[in-house]
């Protein structure tokens, strides 16, 4: 699978906070969050679920797996979800052990599994 989706609890304000948070406490940044919902509305096209898209970055990791393979930087910043769906809040990430079989780079494998370790941990110590 693709993708790390978990359930939770918190309100979609709340899920933002905490993640970010953990994110921090991680070594990752947010560089940028992308309200879908209020951005589509910018535009004139109404869309009524919540659903926020965060790009985040530990800037050490991305150094490192850039210099070893530019094609990496096609799929970075990694993307977090929080969104709600039939009432419940989830939290969600492409995985980036599943990003970097496109790459098919084999030295960064052990990389991507450290990083996708590290992001689900945020994000079960989040929710």
């Amino acid at each position: 699978m693709f993708h790390y989706t978990i359930n939770s609890t918190k309100t979609i304000t709340e899920a933002l906070d905490s993640v970010e948070k953990r994110l921090k406490e991680n070594g990752f940044g947010v560089l940028w969050h992308l309200d879908i919902a209020q951005t589509l509305e910018k535009k004139g096209v109404e869309f009524k679920q919540p659903y926020h898209v965060l790009e985040v970055c530990n800037p050490i990791e991305a150094k490192t797996v850039l210099e070893q393979n530019p094609l990496v930087g096609y799929f970075l910043p990694c993307k977090i979800v929080i969104y709600e769906s039939e009432g419940q809040t989830k939290v969600g990430l492409t995985k980036p052990t599943a990003l970097i079989e496109l790459v098919q780079d084999k030295e960064l494998e052990q990389t991507a599994q450290k990083i996708e370790e590290t992001l689900i941990k945020a994000l079960e110590d989040a929710i």
